[in-house]
């Protein structure tokens, strides 16, 4: 069976905020990739990382966790993660499991 890709594109950024173009699905077999292009971004230590999430189509559980755990890394990192172009179903998730109160949305 064929897994549909995560497409995770880098917008053009300066030292202050960077951006993340995030499209696909975030499950098992993409939080990975996902983790290592925050965790470049990190790198070079801006002050505000944003996920579009507009072009994710399904985001499970793992994915859900995974915010989470880049949301605290990048807050070691004196970086603001935030996440951005939520809505429908992955805005709904995150709102009833509560997560809106721990991650930074716009």
């Amino acid at each position: 069976m064929d897994h549909p890709i995560l497409n995770i594109t880098p917008s053009p950024s300066d030292q202050a905020a960077a951006t993340l173009i995030v499209s696909g699905e975030i499950d098992l077999n993409s939080v990975g990739a996902l983790s290592v292009a925050v965790q470049t971004a990190l790198a070079e230590q801006p002050g505000r990382l944003t996920l579009d999430l507009g072009g994710v189509t399904f985001c499970d559980s793992t994915g859900l966790g995974t915010f989470v755990v880049l949301s605290r890394k990048a807050a070691s990192a004196q970086t603001v993660l935030v996440l951005a172009n939520i809505d429908g179903y992955l805005r709904r998730t995150i709102d009833i499991t509560g997560l809106d109160s721990i991650l930074t949305i716009h």
